[in-house]
């Protein structure tokens, strides 16, 4: 008998749980174990989920009870020539999806801004949030309680960055619903994330309001923050990376390579992503966002649940008549003053790191090569800054080519012709 199926029996007699099981061989026995006990089980052949490449220890800290692995195929767009504040060069795109012509169209898309000399991105605001609530007893007590928080932002400043020597408090501001009291904390998280160090450093800073004040903790997380679900507070005030890019086509460009018009694009953008999108009370304001950011968080290690934040984009397209001739390539076989499409797009809450949590795995950090981001940025945060600008070309990438692909009518083809 195997050590695996030795300790596969040992759970079936009940001598041990399947969470023990690292307590008493290595993390691969463990996981063999549990996948020997799932198949019987449930009746089922796990030998793929088995065949992963990295050791079950590298992913102690990311699952639990883990069995194997799920493999999703990688593919990589680019590369891309970016203008950023932090992403400075050409950059390759790994992307993780299972949907057919995803990869091929933020391709196209990226074809499309290399000929027209690169796009120009920016982090335009940075934060991770928490948002605690309070009960109070009325809310004359509300009133007092954010009275304090007012008058004594440092010691709460003190208190939280007590826990971190990464974090730095930037903001508290209170929210009042009757006899709750909201206090949103806004961390600048460096290269991480950052979710676990602002629940951490918000559980000292509220310690401090229920010591000084009437306020009694209820949630450590009061949704108000927004974490994992469709916030307007998110898209206005942000969460993680609010970021911007944006690009000049020439004319002959989109017609080249989009088979399209910029009239066309941009008609189609405003009916489409704006009215149509207003219409439908969404949130995001743009055609397939979610998709690059889904697939560039799968490939690099983020947390794929925060995708819908990253799906709170605007999308705009607009006709200029003279493109600027210094965002174009010095090779560049067009006219400036013939036009073109400008295109843009501001993802409000992307929530993005190059250390910690997923961004360890093996697979994923090798993604994080491909960019040149991997770890931390110097200075610190400008790697995950530069990670941010790049999902942002990617995605702007992924809008032009779409918006072209349904303008030309050549959508339903072109997953036709792909045999997706």
């Amino acid at each position: 008998m195997t050590e695996a199926e030795d300790l596969a029996e040992r759970v079936r007699d009940g001598e041990l749980r399947l969470y023990e099981l690292e307590d008493h061989a290595d993390a691969d026995t463990a996981a063999a174990a549990r996948r020997r006990l799932l198949a019987d089980e449930v009746g089922v052949d796990l030998d793929a989920v088995g065949d992963f490449t990295f050791a079950a220890s590298d992913a102690e800290a990311n699952v639990e009870n883990m069995v194997g692995a799920t493999q999703v195929p990688l593919g990589v767009a680019g590369p891309v020539p970016i203008d950023g504040g932090a992403a400075r060069g050409e950059y390759h795109l790994p992307m993780a999806t299972t949907e057919g012509a995803l990869v091929a169209s933020v391709n196209r898309g990226m074809a499309a801004i290399r000929d027209a000399g690169g796009a120009t991105a920016r982090v335009t605001k940075s934060g991770m949030t928490r948002a605690p609530v309070f009960r109070v007893p009325d809310v004359a007590a509300a009133e007092s309680v954010v009275e304090w928080v007012r008058a004594n932002e440092d010691a709460l400043r003190e208190a939280a960055e007590s826990t971190t020597s990464h974090g730095d408090l930037t903001q508290v501001v209170p929210y009042v619903v009757g006899d709750n009291v909201f206090l949103r904390f806004a961390y600048d998280t460096k290269d991480a994330m950052g979710m676990n160090m602002a629940t951490i450093a918000t559980r000292e800073a509220a310690d401090l309001v229920e010591r000084e004040t009437v306020a009694d903790l209820v949630a450590l997380s009061g949704n108000l923050c927004a974490d994992k679900k469709p916030a307007a507070i998110n898209a206005v005030e942000g969460r993680g990376r609010s970021v911007t890019a944006d690009v000049f086509l020439p004319a002959d460009l989109v017609a080249e390579t989009l088979k399209t018009t910029p009239e066309a694009m941009a008609e189609g953008n405003t009916r489409k992503n704006l009215i149509g999108s207003a219409k439908a009370a969404s949130l995001g304001f743009n055609a397939h966002a979610a998709n690059t950011v889904a697939a560039a968080f799968l490939a690099t290690g983020q947390d794929v649940a925060q995708v819908v934040e990253g799906a709170n984009a605007i999308t705009t397209m607009d006709v200029r008549d003279s493109i600027p001739a210094d965002r174009l390539p010095d090779d560049a076989d067009v006219d400036p003053a013939d036009g073109g499409l400008y295109a843009t797009i501001s993802l409000a809450s992307l929530e993005v790191g190059t250390v910690g949590g997923g961004t360890r795995l093996p697979t994923q950090a090798e993604a994080l090569d491909v960019l040149g981001l991997r770890g931390g940025g110097e200075p610190p945060g400008d790697n995950a800054d530069a990670l941010a600008e790049v999902i942002a070309v990617g995605a702007l990438a992924g809008e032009l080519s779409l918006v072209a692909a349904f303008t030309a009518r050549h959508l339903s083809s072109a997953h036709e012709e792909l045999g997706r």
